[in-house]
């Protein structure tokens, strides 16, 4: 075990809602530390969707996942804080009035006045589709996500899905990969009708394909894709040319270790007050898509809201008695100060 790092506050994810929970926190001088399992900031931003639009983000008619993420870390910098990638919360203790001790899978160790649980749903991962061997060529030929789309330029993309995820990649992908097949066992879908119209008129114009089948073996050497051969819909049996495969079967959302510290939970979710966002213990909070209430929104903004209400009410677990001034960060010399732009 590592010596103890003491803080302000201890964060737990680095998605859009902890980052911004730095900077509400920050603003009321509250020092933090931000774990997050992945080996960068971002959350699922940045693991599932780094190069796709965002369209409801306030001011900004349309913005990546990463390019998000790094609007959001640029705007945290003058509050300096520390972040521990690659490490999972696996234990949260009381210590009395004074905080909560915090242990992760690497062995490192926190003492904090509070916690900030920005979790989104838990870890993910994706569901995979059960074909045999198809372990071998994931990460070369198979990919669960989209980490950068030069990657798939040129190449045979086979897309098998019916979701949000399959039609957006294959509208995204399809002007610039060689050839573009969808795939999905029946010609009805669980995603946008705008985004399925626009694949509909892309194969009847001939510039990709759909087919209807389920893969069941995959064809290659070396871990390079050649072909997936599918089982139609009419049980025949064909191939399909590609040297790159997207499932996108969804993902399994696992609430790990939070599970077992102690919070009420409600069909794996924390049930927080909206006048701060606490859990059922004080000094733990939870902002965010981990989060529930009544008329809850999953959206990344309403993450945002939550995080400037938590922070008022971290202020007063910090500062026992003291006054809170509400500040305007566009009047306050102060804030301005802080942020170093005065």
């Amino acid at each position: 075990m590592s010596d103890i790092i003491t803080t302000d506050a201890v964060i737990i994810g680095a998605g859009p809602c902890g980052l911004f929970a730095v900077f509400e926190l920050g603003l009321l001088d509250i020092k933090c530390h931000v774990i997050d399992i992945l080996d960068r900031p971002g959350g699922q931003c940045a693991e599932l969707y780094p190069e796709k639009p965002i369209y409801d983000i306030p001011a900004l008619p349309v913005v990546t996942g990463a390019e998000l993420t790094s609007r959001l870390m640029e705007q945290i910098k003058p509050f300096n804080p520390t972040f521990h990638f690659n490490h999972m919360v696996t234990a949260v203790r009381k210590l009395g009035d004074a905080g909560f001790e915090l242990e992760t899978d690497g062995g490192l160790r926190f003492h904090a006045r509070v916690v900030v649980i920005a979790a989104g749903g838990g870890s993910f991962q994706p569901k995979k589709p059960p074909i045999p061997g198809i372990d071998a060529y994931e990460g070369t030929s198979v990919f669960y996500s989209v980490k950068r789309m030069e990657a798939l330029r040129g190449k045979d993309v086979l897309i098998v899905g019916g979701g949000d995820s399959a039609l957006d990649w294959t509208l995204n992908l399809q002007p610039i990969a060689r050839s573009l097949t969808l795939l999905h066992r029946r010609d009805d879908f669980r995603a946008a009708p705008d985004s399925v119209r626009k694949m509909r008129e892309l194969v009847a114009d001939g510039k990709m394909d759909f087919r209807l089948g389920q893969v069941t073996a995959l064809r290659g050497d070396n871990g390079v894709l050649s072909a997936a051969v599918v089982k139609g819909n009419d049980g025949q049996n064909f191939e399909i040319a590609c040297n790159a495969m997207l499932p996108f079967f969804g993902l399994t959302m696992k609430l790990g270790p939070v599970a077992e510290w102690g919070l009420n939970l409600h069909e794996n979710l924390i049930p927080v007050d909206t006048e701060k966002f606490e859990t059922s213990v004080e000094g733990i909070f939870a902002i965010g898509d981990i989060n529930t209430y009544p008329g809850k929104l999953k959206l990344i903004l309403s993450g945002f809201h939550e995080a400037a209400l938590m922070a008022q009410k971290v202020f007063k677990l910090k500062n026992p008695g003291e006054r809170l001034m509400f500040q305007y960060t566009t009047s306050s010399s102060s804030l301005q100060k802080k942020l170093g732009v005065s």
